[in-house]
């Protein structure tokens, strides 16, 4: 074989692999900071390895069979605020915010799908430690945390563009659950705190809170996605999702579910409901005020007269 001809095999191997990356293309464009400014005493440049260690691994594991391109990529941010660290053991105590946006259609606004702080996370972690994704068993607490994440984010997202589309991503994170639960870390045990891992997990699965999954989708691809066509239509629908609300909460009134539909949506009903008229927005403040009596202010705002 010419060098020609080698030199040309291998140009068009560099070529193929390239488009098979692209082909193959990971799923999260995630952003992620470790704040670490209550740790005193501490060489800081081991958080910032922990950080760029987080971002490669939620960016560069493949964490399903789809097909994403660059611009589809799920937006998404973990926010890692460190509590405690013991540098002789390498055991971490701390606060991660996850945060996820989708697109909607024919818009440059992005709506915010996930909004949720996990203030139970603990794991061992030392400067040069490396995270190792593995499906069939729990590698660390660290990577268990970040599999659970990920797969709630994609599933999250799956079911904002389809009917129950996320169906294989829970129960990616229910074998997870199960590992970790399995481990005795904190944080992952059934009914030890009505915000943890297996408590999110629960309130999108378990059959009495599961509509929730419902409202997701139509909340989002049949309310917000059809706004471009026609606003008050779009606002409608929306406005159906919450007798569904309201079946969850007489079903589990203290759901996680709830808090995060409230942390990730009212901000933005808020605008929603900014020219709707005045009976919608009435209907609209009666039900989430029977649901989240506590949130007066925005509820207010909601209910104000319609904008001229």
């Amino acid at each position: 074989m010419t060098l020609k001809r080698i030199f040309t095999l291998c140009l068009m191997t560099i070529f193929l692999a390239a488009a098979h990356a692209e082909e193959e293309g990971t799923e999260l464009n995630c952003t992620v900071e470790v704040n670490s400014s209550k740790i005193q005493n501490v060489n800081k440049e081991i958080f910032n390895t922990l950080q760029q260690s987080i971002t490669e691994y939620l960016n560069d594991t493949k964490w399903t069979d789809a097909q994403f391109a660059v611009n589809e990529k799920i937006v998404c941010k973990l926010l890692l605020v460190v509590n405690k660290y013991d540098q002789g053991t390498g055991k971490l105590e701390g606060e991660l915010t996850i945060q996820s946006q989708r697109p909607v259609y024919n818009s440059s606004y992005l709506t915010t799908l996930i909004n949720f702080k996990d203030t139970k996370v603990v794991f061992d972690y030392q400067e040069g430690d490396q995270l190792v994704f593995n499906e069939q068993d729990m590698e660390s607490n660290l990577t268990a945390i970040l599999n659970f994440y990920a797969y709630l984010i994609i599933a999250m997202d799956f079911d904002s563009f389809a009917l129950n589309g996320g169906d294989p991503y829970y129960e990616k994170a229910a074998n997870v659950v199960r590992m970790a639960q399995s481990s005795g870390e904190s944080g992952w045990k059934a009914f030890e705190d009505p915000k943890n891992r297996s408590a999110v997990l629960s309130a999108f699965t378990d059959k009495s809170t599961s509509p929730i999954r419902e409202i997701t989708y139509n909340y989002h691809r049949q309310g917000l996605d059809q706004m471009v066509v026609s606003v008050d239509k779009g606002r409608q629908t929306i406005t159906k999702q919450f007798e569904l609300l309201k079946n969850v909460y007489d079903a589990q009134p203290m759901s996680v579910c709830l808090s995060m539909f409230k942390d990730a949506k009212f901000d933005e009903l808020v605008n929603i409901y900014s020219k709707a008229n005045q009976n919608e927005k009435d209907e609209v403040y009666e039900i989430l005020n029977g649901i989240y009596p506590a949130e007066q202010e925005r509820l207010n705002k909601i209910k104000a007269e319609p904008e001229r």
